[in-house]
């Protein structure tokens, strides 16, 4: 059997694009060529992600697949349309990210288990949304399930981001009645500090997902029910 390429981490940057993200759409862009330009500046790291960049309202919209980014010249921008359809976005990865990982190991490479950064301003406007999330996040029925780290700010609540969240720990909300625009920026600066951090433990001898809290952001507590 011939030695593999390489390990590689997919990470999918999965952000809300529905109407209230308007006055904002400019600081979505912003963060996103600001991402893929740390990982340019970084090859050593960035030939060990694959960075796939998709926007959710109504539907999905893909704005980057799973890219390397040494070799990406398209920049990223995000379009705002519609309402907040989590289950569109859900529904979309759990197709999506099972034929990613397989095209990642016909070319070879150890694929790590992916790891999704989710970011909504509002509520889910859908109702079968945790029907598509809990088909997302089955491990027996979907072995390359990803890790997701959910952030939260504006009107979204505390319990949906805890839920979202594929660990207690990976839940974020925004402080009351914080900046949104500051807000998406450090989202984008924990997401690439994530990463970063992340491609350095690939190759060690306990890989790990580095995941790093936003600035202004606090870890959301799951309520316990009977």
């Amino acid at each position: 059997m011939s030695e593999a390429r390489g390990v590689l981490l997919p990470a999918y940057v999965l952000v809300d694009e529905s109407a209230s993200m308007g006055p904002y759409v400019d600081d979505l862009s912003a963060g996103l060529v600001s991402l893929c330009e740390e990982l340019r500046a970084a090859p050593m790291l960035a030939a060990k992600l694959r960075l796939a960049v998709l926007g959710f309202s109504d539907d999905v919209r893909v704005h980057l697949a799973v890219a390397d980014m040494r070799q990406e010249t398209n920049l990223p921008r995000v379009t705002v349309r519609g309402s907040t359809n989590y289950g569109a976005a859900f529904s979309d990865l759990a197709g999506r990210i099972p034929t990613d990982v397989r095209f990642l190991r016909d070319q070879g490479y150890k694929v790590h288990r992916p790891v999704v950064f989710f970011l909504s301003d509002g509520q889910p406007t859908d109702f079968g949304w945790k029907r598509a999330l809990g088909k997302l996040t089955d491990r027996q029925r979907m072995p390359a399930a990803p890790n997701i780290i959910a952030c939260g700010m504006g009107t979204a609540q505390r319990q949906t981001i805890a839920e979202v969240a594929s660990r207690p720990e990976f839940g974020f909300i925004a402080q009351r009645g914080a900046d949104l625009g500051r807000a998406i920026s450090e989202f984008f600066h924990a997401l690439t500090a994530s990463l970063i951090a992340s491609s350095q433990a690939l190759n060690s001898d306990h890989p790990q997902l580095v995941v790093t809290r936003p600035e202004g952001f606090s870890i959301v507590l799951d309520e316990v029910t009977p």
